[in-house]
C-alpha cells in the first residue's frame, strides 16, 4: 500500500512545539508552519471570544475577528519575548474583538469614549457581581471605572444603540401582539384636529350677531342654498351672499387677533386667487360634516 508523502510532514507539524514552528516560519518562511500555529490556537481564540458572546454577535463571527489578531501576533512574535505565544497573542485577539465592536458592531453612531466605557462596564459588572453577591449600583460602577454616575448611565443606555429592530421583523413566538410592528403604531386621530377647529370657529362666531350666525349655520351646517336662506330670512340672495362674505372675514380677523396674542392657533392663510370667503367656507363644511 502506498503512503501519501504528505502524511509525515503533517505529523511533524502537529508534533512540533510553538517555538519550533515560529522559528520555521520566521527564519525559513515556512507558511505551513504558520498555518499549523493558526489551526492550533483557534480553540484558544474561541474561548476568548466567548467573553463577548452575550453582545449580540455570533461566536463564529467573533472567532473569525479574533483570528485576525492571532495572525498579527504570529507575524510579530519573533521568539525574543520570554512568554508563550498564547500569552503574547491574547491582548492582540481581545484588542481586535474590541475594535470590531467599537467600529463596526454598533447599529447607531455612538461616541468612542462612550463605547469604550460600555465595554469596560461589561467586565466590571461581572467582577463586582461576583465580589458583592449582587448587582452593583451606579455609584459603585462609577467608582470602579473612575467615571461619573452620569457617564455610567449614558454608557449603559448606549447598549440600546448596539442593535436595532427592523420595523418589518415579526414578533417573537408566544407574544399576543404579533405581526408587523408597523401595524402596532398608533394612527393620527382626526377628531383632535376637528375639536380644535370647532373651538376656533366658536371663538370667531362671538364677533357675529344672531342673524349672521343663523345664516352661516343654515349655509354651512344645514346645507341650504343662498336662495333658500334668502327666502327664510326675508332678504335678497345678493344680500345673503354679501353677509356670508362679511361674516367670514370678521371671523378670520378675530382668529388672526387671537393668533397674534398667542391665545389661539393661527388659521390657515387664504389661498391666492380664491374667493375671500373660500377658506372659512371649506373649514366650516369640514367641521360640520364631522
Amino acid at each position: 500500500m502506498t503512503v501519501s508523502p504528505t502524511i509525515p510532514g503533517e505529523l511533524m507539524y502537529g508534533a512540533a512545539s510553538d517555538s519550533a514552528l515560529l522559528r520555521s516560519y520566521h527564519e525559513e518562511g515556512d507558511v505551513r508552519a504558520r498555518q499549523a500555529l493558526i489551526e492550533r490556537h483557534v480553540g484558544f481564540v474561541r474561548r476568548l471570544a466567548q467573553r463577548y458572546s452575550h453582545r449580540g454577535e455570533t461566536i463564529e463571527d467573533l472567532t473569525q475577528v479574533g483570528c485576525v489578531g492571532l495572525i498579527k501576533a504570529i507575524d510579530r512574535f519573533d521568539g525574543q519575548y520570554k512568554v508563550t505565544l498564547a500569552t503574547y497573542a491574547a491582548p492582540n485577539v481581545l484588542g481586535e474583538i474590541k475594535r470590531y465592536f467599537r467600529d463596526k458592531g454598533w447599529a447607531m453612531r455612538v461616541p468612542r469614549d462612550v463605547q469604550e466605557l460600555n465595554v469596560k462596564l461589561g467586565r466590571v459588572v461581572d467582577e463586582l457581581t461576583g465580589r458583592l453577591g449582587r448587582s452593583p449600583s451606579v455609584e459603585e460602577l462609577a467608582k470602579a471605572t473612575e467615571s461619573s454616575p452620569e457617564q455610567v448611565v449614558e454608557a449603559l443606555d448606549s447598549s440600546r444603540a448596539y442593535n436595532t429592530i427592523s420595523l418589518s421583523a415579526p414578533a417573537p413566538e408566544g407574544e399576543e401582539d404579533g405581526g408587523d410592528p408597523l401595524e402596532q403604531l398608533g394612527d393620527e386621530d382626526k377628531g383632535f384636529e376637528l375639536a380644535e377647529e370647532r373651538q376656533l370657529l366658536r371663538e370667531g362666531f362671538k364677533e357675529l350677531d344672531e342673524r349672521e350666525r343663523q345664516i352661516l349655520h343654515m349655509r354651512f351646517f344645514v346645507g341650504l342654498t343662498q336662495s333658500d336662506i334668502a327666502e327664510r330670512v326675508g332678504i335678497s340672495q345678493m344680500h345673503v351672499s354679501r353677509l356670508i362674505r362679511q361674516s367670514i372675514d370678521r371671523v378670520r380677523e378675530r382668529l388672526d387677533e387671537s393668533q397674534r396674542s398667542g391665545t389661539q392657533r393661527a388659521p390657515a392663510r387664504r389661498r391666492r386667487g380664491g374667493s375671500r370667503g373660500g377658506l372659512g367656507a371649506r373649514r366650516a363644511r369640514r367641521v360640520a360634516s364631522a
